[in-house]
């Protein structure tokens, strides 16, 4: 673990050019109360041969000033407007925070997971509690390691941009800093018009009772178990050849017409299903397992190339306990595959139209929240290091990892901590394929 960690800078690095001084409206999807938080990545690089480390750092630091002044908003502030009705943007050319640190740790330490959930805290030192109180909406630190190697913690305002537009401006990021080209010739151009995904009206009416939103009755003191019990994290590589066992599997178990799966849903299920059982929770106990789904190729018109905001929405599988452990890897897969598909334009538009007239956000009792890492880029970051040979979040969490794994762009590796009390069957389950 990280017990040493030295910071040689921390720096306000502003854009290189003048930006435009105005406040910007966040849309009904960025302003959803459960994305105020920081989206925390960590990329691992393994040391590299006569690399000059000052020069790399110089090159962050350069390349993050011309990347604020395409991306000028996230160089500004986080605020609530004065009604409470959303968020907006400050743009004040405030900054963003770059670090340089130096740690005694080896890059061997990061190829397991980490052995408690805060283990690699201090690589993203500046950690923001609450977005909304005026801290920066991007920290990057830089952090060397004793054997050459380094890692970049990176930390993104979540109500700002997802998982994919933070991706996309990592990527241009590490491409001015390697090319020492200009913004004007990054190969994404960032779109911000957050107005496309405002509420529309007349919209059709359309029930969200069975989704994500609705409440469940905690019948096994779900939430007190997962604040008072330790979780321990767990990862496990998902190969191509298991992968395909899966699918397999899910279909021998599947209706005629139910049994063209993806990897994703048998993946999710399986793991759903392992998680489920290792808990060992009451028979009737709701559970629901609620995954992001990318809607900018969903809604009508698709959103422009180059959109940074939020633009996702929550897909929600759910069941009883019961019936998600003893009827199979195929039932759970159809409820992932079925969850999928009912999101089109007219579901976005509904729970953009619900989320801004109630502010309403998901449950919490019985939920596994699955996120898919794999798709969005990040294995592809490099900055003069090469590409990161670990890709997985700062801290460890409850939250469900799918990430990228290096050099196998048919693999996967799953990251979810789990209670102490239920983390060996965990470990067992997820493992058995047949299980």
């Amino acid at each position: 673990m990280a017990n040493s960690l030295h910071v040689k800078e921390a720096v306000v690095v502003k854009p290189s050019e003048p930006t435009p001084a105005r406040v910007l409206s966040l849309s009904a999807l960025d302003s959803q109360l459960f994305l105020r938080f920081t989206i925390e990545y960590l990329l691992v690089y393994k040391p590299c041969p006569g690399l000059d480390q000052g020069t790399i750092a110089a090159r962050i630091k350069a390349a993050l000033g011309r990347i604020l002044v395409p991306y000028y908003p996230l160089a500004g502030r986080v605020r609530a407007k004065s009604d409470g009705s959303s968020l907006e943007v400050v743009c004040r050319a405030q900054g963003a925070l770059f670090i340089e640190a130096v740690c005694d740790n080896a890059i061997n330490e990061f190829d397991k997971a980490p052995r408690y959930v805060s283990q690699w805290r201090k690589l993203l030192s500046f950690h923001v509690a609450d977005v909304l109180q005026g801290s920066p909406l991007l920290v990057i630190q830089l952090t060397w390691l004793k054997d050459g190697g380094a890692t970049l913690g990176v930390g993104f305002n979540h109500c700002v941009c997802d998982g994919l537009g933070s991706t996309e401006l990592l990527n241009s990021l590490a491409e001015l800093a390697m090319s020492q080209s200009r913004f004007s010739d990054l190969k994404t151009k960032p779109i911000w018009d957050r107005h496309l995904l405002d509420p529309i009206k007349p919209c059709r009416s359309f029930s969200l009772s069975d989704a994500e939103f609705n409440r469940v009755t905690d019948l096994c003191g779900f939430l007190a178990r997962f604040a008072n019990e330790r979780l321990i994290p767990t990862s496990v590589i998902f190969d191509k050849r298991w992968q395909n066992e899966l699918k397999r599997f899910a279909a021998s178990m599947s209706l005629p017409g139910e049994s063209a799966y993806t990897s994703f849903e048998v993946v999710s299920a399986h793991v759903w299903r392992s998680w489920a059982r290792a808990l060992n929770l009451p028979s009737n106990q709701i559970l629901k397992l609620l995954f992001s789904i990318n809607i900018r190729n969903r809604v009508k018109p698709s959103l422009p190339s180059g959109y940074y905001g939020n633009a996702f929405v929550l897909g929600c599988a759910q069941t009883t306990v019961k019936n998600l452990t003893e009827k199979g890897l195929g039932y759970a897969s159809t409820l992932i595959k079925r969850a999928k598909e009912r999101v089109d334009n007219e579901y976005v538009r509904s729970v953009i139209e619900s989320v801004s007239r109630t502010r309403s956000g998901p449950d919490s009792v019985g939920v596994l929240i699955m996120s898919q890492w794999s798709r969005l880029g990040l294995e592809k970051v490099d900055f003069g290091m090469g590409r990161p040979v670990q890709v997985g979040p700062i801290c460890s969490d409850k939250y469900c990892l799918i990430l990228p794994v290096q050099n196998r762009t048919d693999a996967v590796k799953v990251m979810v901590a789990i209670p102490a009390s239920g983390v060996d069957k965990y470990d067992y389950l997820v493992k058995s394929p047949y299980s």
